[in-house]
């Protein structure tokens, strides 16, 4: 670890020496910092790493804020997901043609997974794919597109194959979000937002050099897509009393002392307890990695954080009574940011985006069935379409 922290410093230095991050745009610094394999550590040389222990990345990522450099857009959340399962499974063309720009923020991302009749059901997806030489043609919908309207490239995953068994009839895609065909519709949320989107695909047309792994493998390259999610939604690591729980703690601090009674003292003492216990579970799975891709902690994380944001929300607009029912603007729009916790804009905000989390990245009763079969060795419930081919599965 030592030497590698010499490395890495030592690449520090002469980045900075050379490009002075308060002095450039962001995406022309990021640029500099991919280049010189400091942008996503644990990837190879030449991909924007140095093929190093991805938890390395934390300490450049603190060097470079210390310097100028600003911190990362949350569009750019995306970039999480999207650059290791390209990283993963994509050709050395498909990597070449998206990973830098990727990093830097020219071009953003969404995730094109879930459809109405495919959600917690991931492979039973509709959306297919027809190939015409060169190109594929795509039609269908999908659904819960976050800032898809805000995108330039989507992870797309349709069938290309109906009749094999479901899981092994998909491709995965990086599809151009301007393309003749491509419809974003937004979704409105109990926010107000529109965070989400449906995204309609009529007769879109993909070239085969933006297919992301082999044909018929979009199953395994999502896998990588889903785990890199769930840690990205649930693997934060906020400072101590920071994060979700620093905003209970907020609103504690606001209430007279005859409303901070011993009854409502341990609700709040029991959630910081748990929010803690859930950081340093963060930290060691961070600690224990020592490849790109996630194990089963990221469901650990994911299913966690979900149920805890929406208890800690919970308890604080029950701290703040029937002020927390008022001062909140429903008016509509359509975000330019994303904020999976909620935290900075506010207990009542972050009460109503809290539902969101037990849905986004997995429902929590799937993760709930996740861990059960893959972690805890239970066994796993009956699944009667998994070797029939897709076309013959009865739907509703």
């Amino acid at each position: 670890m030592t030497d590698a922290l010499t490395t890495i410093d030592a690449a520090i230095e002469s980045l900075l020496a050379e490009h002075n991050p308060t002095t450039m745009s962001t995406i022309e610094f990021r640029g500099h910092q991919y280049d010189a394999g400091l942008g996503i550590i644990h990837f190879p040389a030449g991909r924007g790493g140095m093929g190093l222990a991805p938890s390395l990345q934390r300490h450049i990522e603190k060097r470079l804020l210390e310097a100028g450099r600003e911190p990362e857009d949350p569009t750019m959340f995306f970039r999480h997901l999207a650059g290791p399962t390209i990283e993963a499974h994509g050709s050395d063309e498909v990597k070449d043609r998206f990973l830098r720009p990727m990093f830097t923020g020219e071009e953003r991302w969404c995730q094109l997974f879930s459809e109405p009749g495919a959600g917690s059901d991931f492979a039973g997806l509709a959306a297919k794919a027809m190939r015409d030489g060169d190109e594929w043609v795509v039609n269908g919908q999908k659904v819960w597109n976050t800032l898809a309207h805000l995108a330039d490239f989507g992870m797309l995953v349709v069938r290309t194959d109906p009749d094999v068994p479901k899981h092994r009839g998909m491709t995965y895609f990086a599809v151009d979000m301007a393309s003749t065909g491509v419809d974003v519709r937004p979704l409105r949320q109990i926010t107000g937002e529109a965070e989400f989107n449906e995204v309609y695909l009529t007769d879109v047309r993909i070239p085969d050099n933006f297919r992301v792994g082999e044909v018929g493998e979009g199953w395994r390259a999502s896998l990588t897509t889903l785990m890199n999610e769930r840690t990205a939604i649930g693997g934060g690591t906020p400072k101590r009393g920071g994060g979700t729980i620093g905003e209970l703690i907020d609103v504690w601090n606001t209430l007279p002392d005859h409303a901070r009674t011993p009854v409502r003292r341990e609700a709040v003492m029991k959630l910081w307890a748990k929010a803690e216990a859930l950081r340093l579970t963060n930290i060691r799975a961070s600690q224990n990695r020592t490849v790109g891709n996630p194990g089963p902690e990221g469901s650990v994380a994911k299913t966690m954080f979900a149920e805890l944001n929406k208890e800690v929300y919970e308890v604080a607009i029950g701290l703040l009574g029937l002020a927390g029912q008022v001062d909140y603007d429903f008016t509509y729009r359509a975000p330019e940011s994303l904020d999976v916790s909620g935290t900075g804009s506010g207990p009542r905000y972050a009460f109503l985006r809290a539902r969101a989390n037990s849905i986004e990245g997995g429902t929590s009763e799937i993760m709930r069935n996740i861990l059960g079969e893959q972690v805890l060795g239970l066994p796993g419930e009956p699944r009667v379409d998994k070797e029939i081919p897709w076309i013959d599965v009865r739907r509703s």
